[in-house]
């Protein structure tokens, strides 16, 4: 009897033990994989990769020249700016036909040979989607400007010009800062949230939604793996557009235009729609460009449950440090903060959604200068260290061409050297207000002129840096005589081949894709330092963000930990991290 009892106490525990060890499974969730998670994401600026031609302007065939170079960085998906049929008032994002190509970019053959060309190197290509607006010569918007009653007349937002003047929205490229544009035609103002040639779309208009959704399925059965979407939260408006107050502003969007105009009406039952009727047919794909998204509103847009779309990248992080009532004048940043808004938007997605991670694009300046050290001295460690945090961060990865090898801003001297619509427009404003122009033009050495990211890709450093032949559409900038990828490529411990070597280290450590963030020393005013956990592997990510040495307080013990990579030749021995360095350890 004692021994039956005995085998039956025994038999209880094992049946605990395994209960409790089910519980914890149950408890752990799963990890959700998706290759758009796991992938990094390089974006092509077409105008300015590669000139196959001759003419100054890069195109699809210069792209195909470097498909093998693309292969060689690891990178899983390209993301390529517009190169729709254009005439070019906003450099590709005023589409007058969304399935043709622009001429000057090639022709639809040539894109479908670039699509083939990335498939079979296994390199997916994501298209930008603008559909906020179209080009004021699209056939559409020519139609609905020659009477009131045109059948497409209800495709854009008119206001009659016998109601008075409507009430104000902002257009962003416009010298007045004036979203609306009389038009003589029919007596009757038109919106334009950006330059006058891009008049906002109707999404109101149901049949502007289907031509939109039918256009989107043209490209997807094309085999495009997806779509970044340009100001995709500004789509909704109210047709009444009732006046806003300033108090209003303040009270409900934070003070801030880009918040209200991302928060119309039907905005989510729109990308609920596209959701339904396109994006939920294809395993694609699908990034906002985040204007005016917070931290409270993100998960609106990605948390997979309301099946919108997938991703979102917010402004916040490259917002930091520009001076009010300038225009993207940059003035020196706090780490602290700039680690508390990370921080908080790793928060975000904790438990839902998914987030993204980036420090320059086609909008912004270089991140070599804007976020790193662009001095001689400097410039390799910083470029390197931010790659090292880009890649170490939770989140898809967004890179932009170029920052691989560490480009810096061109620093022009003088207005004519630009050919941005947005700079045009705030220097007129400058202008017209009286204002010092010599202190504008200097601001925008270091600050937000989209130019300085839009200078040629530095090949080599032949004529041109070997972008093209003939006169770059942009001057080239002049340091690609010793800033380019066919010198790095040979150094092997150049910025390109740290990035190289970054990319690997991501794709064979899941723990630094889906890994728990946790940041560390978080008042420290030099030093970004946070571990990654998954599985029960933890890496220590510490970065010094300044010119000088610096230690972290992180109260973890690296004596016996792995370095996994170091920016420098070999981690200090002294424990303090020198002038932009950057180390993870595997604990």
């Amino acid at each position: 009897m004692k021994k039956n009892i005995t085998i039956s106490l025994v038999v209880i525990t094992l049946i605990n033990i395994l209960c409790n060890t089910l519980t914890a499974q149950e408890k752990k969730a799963p990890i959700d994989r998706k290759w758009w998670k796991e992938a990094v994401v390089y974006q092509i600026y077409p105008r300015s990769f590669k000139d196959s031609d001759g003419d100054g302007v890069g195109d699809l065939k210069g792209i195909i020249s470097k498909l093998d170079y693309l292969k060689s960085l690891g990178v899983d998906i390209i993301w390529l700016n517009p190169i729709y049929s254009s005439p070019n008032a906003d450099n590709g994002y005023d589409i007058s036909d969304y399935q043709n190509i622009m001429k000057e970019f090639g022709t639809m053959q040539d894109f479908d040979a670039l699509l083939k060309g990335m498939h079979q190197r296994g390199i997916k290509l994501v298209m930008d989607l603008v559909v906020n607006h179209s080009s004021d010569e699209h056939k559409w918007f020519q139609e609905s400007r020659k009477s009131r009653d045109n059948p497409y007349r209800d495709y854009y937002h008119w206001w009659p010009a016998e109601k008075g003047k409507p009430a104000f929205r902002p257009g962003a490229f416009e010298a007045d800062g004036s979203g609306w544009r009389y038009d003589k035609t029919t007596d009757s103002y038109y919106l334009h949230y950006f330059n006058f040639k891009q008049p906002d779309l109707n999404w109101e208009n149901p049949k502007v939604r289907q031509e939109i959704y039918s256009m989107m399925r043209w490209w997807l059965d094309k085999g495009i793996d997806g779509f970044r979407m340009d100001v995709i939260p500004f789509i909704s408006k109210d047709p009444n557009f009732p006046v806003i107050t300033q108090a209003e502003l303040d009270k409900n969007y934070h003070g801030r235009w880009d918040v209200y105009m991302g928060s119309g009406p039907h905005l989510h039952e729109y990308l609920q729609e596209m959701n339904r009727e396109v994006l939920s047919k294809y395993d694609c794909m699908s990034l906002a460009e985040g204007a005016g998204m917070l931290t409270s509103t993100a998960l609106n847009f990605v948390d997979a449950d309301r099946k919108e779309l997938n991703m979102g990248y917010h402004f916040e992080g490259t917002n930091l440090g520009y001076v009010p009532g300038y225009f993207k004048k940059a003035g020196p940043y706090s780490l602290v903060d700039f680690k508390k808004i990370y921080s908080d938007w790793d928060a975000v997605y904790q438990t839902k959604g998914w987030g993204t991670i980036y420090l320059g694009n086609h909008d912004q300046p270089r991140m070599a200068t804007r976020w790193g050290n662009d001095s001689p001295e400097f410039h390799d460690y910083s470029s390197k260290l931010l790659t090292t945090f880009l890649l170490s961060m939770r989140g898809t990865p967004y890179y932009y061409n170029g920052d691989e090898i560490g480009m810096v801003n061109a620093k022009f001297d003088k207005i004519e050297d630009y050919r941005d619509i947005e700079v045009f427009a705030e220097y007129e404003k400058v202008k017209n207000a009286g204002g010092d122009l010599k202190q504008f033009i200097e601001d925008q050495k270091t600050g937000g002129a989209r130019d300085n990211g839009r200078t040629p890709f530095q090949w080599n450093s032949s004529t041109n840096g070997g972008f093209t032949t003939g006169t770059p559409w942009l001057k080239v900038n002049d340091n690609h005589t010793t800033l380019n990828a066919e010198a790095q490529d040979k150094d092997l411990n150049s910025v390109l081949n740290y990035f190289r070597k970054m990319v690997k280290l991501r794709k064979n450590n899941l723990v630094l894709v889906y890994g728990k963030y946790t940041l560390l020393d978080k008042d420290n005013p030099n030093v970004y330092a946070y571990t990654r956990e998954l599985d029960g592997k933890k890496v220590l990510v510490l970065l010094n963000f300044s010119d000088k040495n610096a230690s972290a307080n992180t109260g973890i013990n690296i004596s016996k930990a792995k370095v996994l990579i170091n920016n420098y030749a070999a981690p200090s021995k002294t424990g303090e991290l020198r002038p932009y360095e950057a180390i993870l350890y595997q604990l």
